[in-house]
C-alpha cells in the first residue's frame, strides 16, 4: 500500500472528463482538489485569447514557482490525498520538470475526434497545440525516464463504459481504498472550480455522476479532421498503456 499523504497530478487535454474525475476525487473526505494550477501562468506567458482569460489570470496567478510550491507542498486542510487536475498543454517548455518527482503523475487520454470536436463548440479555431496531444504524448516519456515505471494511463471511454470496477482499479494501483462516494456527487458548482467553470463546465455542473459513454460521429471540419488525424498517433502511444481491470 502506499503511504499518504499522496499528491496525484492527473494530466490531461482538455475536453475530457477530467473536470468530473476531479468532482469524484473531492467527494472523498481525505482528499482535497486544486483546478488547473499552472493556466494562469499558461495564458499570461502565450497571450492565447481564451475566454476570460484577464480573470483567469488574476485568479490563478502567474509566479510559476510559487504555484509548483504550492503543488508539492502541505496538501491544504489537512487531507491525505491532493488531487491536481492538470492540462499538458499548460506545461509550457521553459518551466522546469523536477518537481514532478514529487507527484503521482497520471494520464487521462481521449480520443481526438472526440476532443476536437467538443472544443470547437467553444474556440473554433483550434490547433494541434491546443488539444495538448503532443504535450501529454512528451510529458509521459519524461515521468517514465524519471521514474523507471510506466505511468498509470486511463481512456475516458472506456473508464465510462464501467466507473465503478475502473475506479476501484485506480485506487489499487495508487495504493488506497476505494471509497463508493467516488461514483456520484450533488449538482452544481462548487468553489473549487476555476473561475472560467462559467466557459467550460455547463455539462458537468449538471451532472451527479458520470455519464455513461455512447458511440458517436463526430461531424469535423476538413481543418478539424486534419488536427485529429495529426493527435491520434500520440493518442495510441499512451493507449497501449491503459489501465485495464
Amino acid at each position: 500500500m502506499r503511504v499518504t499523504p499522496l499528491r496525484i497530478a492527473m494530466w490531461s487535454g482538455p475536453r475530457n472528463i477530467s473536470t468530473a474525475l476531479m468532482r469524484a476525487w473531492e467527494n472523498r473526505d481525505d482528499c482535497v482538489v486544486w483546478d488547473e494550477p499552472l493556466y494562469g501562468y499558461y495564458l499570461h506567458a502565450t497571450g492565447i485569447p481564451h475566454p476570460g482569460a484577464a480573470e483567469v489570470i488574476a485568479a490563478q496567478g502567474t509566479d510559476v514557482d510559487a504555484i509548483i510550491a504550492r503543488c508539492i507542498g502541505a496538501i491544504p486542510e489537512g487531507k491525505q490525498i491532493f488531487y491536481q487536475k492538470h492540462m499538458t498543454l499548460h506545461l509550457l517548455p521553459e518551466i522546469e520538470r523536477d518537481w514532478l518527482s514529487a507527484m503521482v503523475n497520471c494520464f487521462l487520454i481521449r480520443e481526438p475526434e472526440a476532443v476536437i470536436a467538443s472544443y470547437a463548440a467553444v474556440r473554433s479555431d483550434a490547433t494541434l497545440d491546443d488539444i495538448g496531444f503532443i504535450q501529454q504524448a512528451e510529458l509521459f516519456d519524461q515521468v517514465r525516464a524519471m521514474s523507471g515505471e510506466i505511468p498509470l494511463v486511463i481512456d475516458s471511454r472506456e473508464f465510462l463504459t464501467d466507473p465503478a470496477t475502473m475506479l476501484e482499479a485506480i485506487c489499487a494501483k495508487l495504493g488506497i481504498e476505494f471509497v463508493p462516494a467516488m461514483l456520484s456527487w450533488p449538482r452544481g458548482p462548487r468553489d473549487s472550480d476555476g473561475v472560467w467553470a462559467k466557459y467550460w463546465y455547463d455539462s458537468v455542473c449538471n451532472s451527479t455522476g458520470f455519464a455513461a459513454y455512447r458511440k458517436r460521429e463526430y461531424r469535423l471540419s476538413d481543418k478539424d479532421r486534419a488536427i485529429a488525424l495529426q493527435a491520434r498517433p500520440f493518442y495510441e502511444s499512451l493507449y497501449q498503456y491503459r489501465l485495464q481491470p
